[in-house]
């Protein structure tokens, strides 16, 4: 009896153990999509917002830019929120074309809405920050992301594939120069 016992708190303390071992394996993976994803939003961000702020200068949209400039938070905060339920049906509409079998072009319909619309909410949230941030809730929530996603990239880039990379991009560069500096 006093065997059974033992046998059953040994496989619970297992059991405890194998759950947490698989709980660390789940978050470590979401982590590490969720820090790809990150990634893509840190690498097109700025340039796709710099080539819609560009684009932002011809006479006819610096106009509707200095108007979202100027709205109250709550409605800087609808438009700000707008491209994600516009993009929703396209969203959808890529779904329906891999279910239809079109594997290619719903990844591409869905690879582009993922451009378009992180260049749209980039500039966006690039006019509309200041009325953002006077919503004492919003400044609380972008504050805690902000730290969050830093402290995420930190691990990013101290991880051996991230340093890998660079160095590998650092040898193309280098490579590249002397084959293009060569006579």
């Amino acid at each position: 009896m006093a065997r059974s016992g033992s046998s059953s708190k040994l496989s619970g303390r297992a059991g405890c153990e194998l759950m947490h071992l698989a709980i660390r394996l789940l978050k470590n993976l979401f982590s590490g999509l969720l820090a790809l994803l990150i990634l893509f939003e840190e690498w097109g961000w700025e340039p796709l917002q710099r080539a819609l702020a560009w684009i932002g200068r011809l006479p006819g949209l610096r106009w509707v830019e200095r108007r979202i400039q100027a709205l109250p938070p709550y409605a800087a905060l609808a438009l700000f929120l707008l491209p994600t339920a516009m993009l929703l049906p396209v969203k959808l509409l890529a779904l329906w074309l891999i279910g239809q079998g079109k594997v290619l072009s719903g990844s591409l319909v869905i690879l582009s809405a993922k451009l378009v619309g992180t260049a749209i909410v980039a500039r966006l949230f690039a006019l509309t920050q200041p009325a953002l941030m006077q919503l004492a809730w919003f400044a609380r929530a972008y504050t805690r992301w902000a730290n969050w996603k830093e402290r995420l990239l930190m691990q990013v880039r101290a991880s051996w594939p991230w340093r890998l990379g660079r160095v590998l991009k650092h040898r193309m560069k280098q490579r590249w120069r002397r084959f293009m500096t060569r006579p």
